[in-house]
């Protein structure tokens, strides 16, 4: 594949190129003239499920085998947290890579490029505490996991991540790019990704998240498969192993069955990582009654036309719309509402990474250095696009709540308090219109 010609539209770097077009305002949508973008909604995991299934006919189809399959990095189990071995050699070595995270190095799940130094034994804490905020808890409905639904038209744009494609998607992106590069490049950059071979398996596990979602979160009965037909009916082109170039709906590849391939069983430790809350509930509601008499703490969930820059923590009190309090745990677990967390208008001043972490209920601040404790509600992470600013809409963050607050002692309380925690220099480019709660089906 390397050695083929650019003008082969099977060629690696043309491969590349697919991801780079598709994600970096290339095209505009369909009798309009907005742009497309397949990251940040409910195309996410399509569109890239799309892109890697053609790789792997194109592969196979070159070295004369039908039956040939893509590798996945499974990241989330403690025998991959380790750039595999086969991409440390060879035609699949990257010379864009950071050298810092190379093996024995365990991956970060929720990499802020602020802390390095982890031992292995407590980024692997780290990791399982994040695989279960973003697959499990934060992520009870399908709109919390697939992001928002993106539709055409100026009415029906939207910018809202799913929680995995905010982390563990963009962080390990980040985490794999050169830190000698000014946007990590080759990883780190969306416009560069897929020029490294680890790409196509780093998105091969995320393919396999969202089956395993869909398994573990099947029994919900607001979890079913996205029925909407501006989903269902919308449509891509790609080059198939026959360099033709072919449409192919989202209907046309959510069985992966009717695709020819399976993933390999392997085991979820995480699904029992659940987070305890950094302090004792009850200690800690005392302690939250004193943060009413200090002054200097912004007070209003929402910040008003001038929005808040996130140069710094910022801290509100949110008010909770409803309360169920009258059905018995289970039927909260089964039929309530899940109760969502919202930081609304987020708008990044400039094509930079940003990320910063959502914590609820945080007595101490300066112990929340991860998802390692129950008050870590989620996560907002941005790539850079391009090497130029993409315009696009101000984006909102929705994470699930509902299994914290229970763990906190805090789902029968009027309100919480939510702390919004900058990861990094790059957010006093990051304005902020308010923090909300929503209750979604």
């Amino acid at each position: 594949m390397k050695s083929l010609p650019y003008d082969d539209p099977r060629s690696f770097r043309r491969q590349a190129d697919v991801h780079c077009i598709y994600c970096t305002g290339a095209y505009n949508q369909k009798y309009s003239d907005l742009p497309l973008n397949v990251h940040r909604s409910w195309l996410f995991f399509p569109w890239h499920r799309m892109m890697i299934y053609f790789h792997e006919r194109i592969l196979g189809s070159l070295i004369g085998d039908d039956n040939m399959a893509l590798l996945f990095w499974n990241w989330d189990n403690p025998a991959g947290m380790v750039i595999p071995e086969i991409f440390m050699n060879g035609p699949l070595v990257d010379g864009d890579r950071e050298i810092s995270h190379f093996p024995p190095k365990f991956v970060d799940l929720n990499y802020d490029s602020l802390v390095e130094g982890r031992g292995n034994e407590e980024q692997l804490k780290m990791n399982m505490a994040t695989m279960y905020t973003q697959m499990v808890s934060g992520a009870k409905t399908t709109e919390l996991f697939m992001g928002c639904s993106y539709k055409a038209g100026e009415g029906g744009g939207c910018d809202g991540p799913g929680t995995v494609e905010n982390a563990p998607h963009n962080t390990v992106h980040y985490w794999v790019g050169s830190g000698l590069n000014p946007g990590r490049e080759n990883m780190g950059s969306f416009y560069s990704a897929a020029r490294d071979p680890i790409f196509y398996v780093h998105h091969g596990n995320l393919d396999r998240m969202w089956e395993v979602w869909r398994r573990i979160h099947g029994d919900r009965p607001y979890n079913s498969d996205i029925i909407d037909p501006d989903w269902l009916d919308s449509y891509f082109f790609f080059h198939d192993e026959k360099s033709q170039l072919v449409r192919i709906r989202i209907r046309d590849v959510l069985n992966i069955t009717n695709l020819r391939y399976a993933y390999e069983e392997v085991p979820l430790p995480w699904l029992t990582a659940r987070p305890p809350p950094s302090v004792p509930p009850k200690i800690a509601r005392e302690l939250l009654k004193l943060r009413d008499l200090d002054e200097p703490f912004v007070r209003s969930a929402d910040f008003g036309p001038h929005s808040r820059t996130l140069d710094t923590t910022v801290r509100v009190k949110v008010h909770r719309p409803k309360m169920h309090n009258k059905i018995s745990k289970k039927q909260k677990d089964y039929f309530q509402e899940e109760e969502v967390l919202v930081v609304y208008g987020i708008e990044l001043k400039e094509e930079k990474y940003v990320k910063f972490d959502v914590y609820v209920n945080a007595v101490d601040e300066t112990l929340m250095v991860g998802p390692v404790f129950r008050e870590f509600a989620g996560t907002f992470v941005n790539i850079p696009h391009s090497i130029r600013r993409v315009m696009r809409r101000k984006s909102n963050l929705k994470l699930g709540i509902s299994e914290l607050l229970q763990d906190l002692e805090a789902d029968e309380d009027a309100s919480i308090w939510v702390s919004l925690i900058p990861r990094g220099e790059d957010c006093m480019h990051v304005s902020i219109d308010g923090v909300r709660i929503e209750y979604m089906h």
